[in-house]
């Protein structure tokens, strides 16, 4: 008799060894790794609402007017942003530590069949960038497929 064992399949390593991968990938230019890399430098949320898409991204600290690019194209929506690090040495007491993330930020999201170009919102409001794009749902009305004889 062949016993079966349950396993989770999960990475067994631990969380320190996969933080730092995003940037040691990056640098290798790679769309698909960027993708990759993309998961832990900005955090979304996407609903329908009211016949809209709505991405909803976490930003703090960024200037919507000087550090946040948005584009619509292909199918695809991307966000860009960056995050500068501005804080002053002084001779007292320096930083021990800093757990911010700091530096361009990209994200890429497939957009669902009928999302539109046309009439895209975005707004900025405590910390977070709220996206809306229309989504024009046109239902397939069906064909009949008529079979020839060869």
């Amino acid at each position: 008799m062949t016993a079966l064992t349950k396993r989770d399949w999960q990475l067994p390593l631990p969380d320190w060894t996969m933080r730092g991968i995003p940037e040691r990938m990056s640098w290798l230019g790679l769309p698909e790794l960027d993708l990759l890399a993309e998961r832990d430098g900005m955090r979304l949320e996407e609903f329908r609402e009211d016949g809209s898409l709505v991405v909803k991204a976490e930003m703090p600290g960024i200037d919507p007017d000087k550090d946040v690019e948005i584009t619509v194209k292909d199918g695809i929506l991307s966000l860009r942003a960056e995050r500068r690090e501005q804080h002053e040495e002084t001779d007292e007491k320096g930083f021990y530590r800093s757990e911010f993330r700091y530096g361009q930020f990209n994200r890429r999201i497939p957009l669902p069949p009928g999302a539109s170009d046309k009439d895209v919102t975005a707004t900025y409001s405590d910390g977070i960038l709220e996206i809306r794009l229309p989504i024009i749902d046109t239902p397939s009305k069906g064909a009949k497929v008529p079979v020839t004889r060869g």
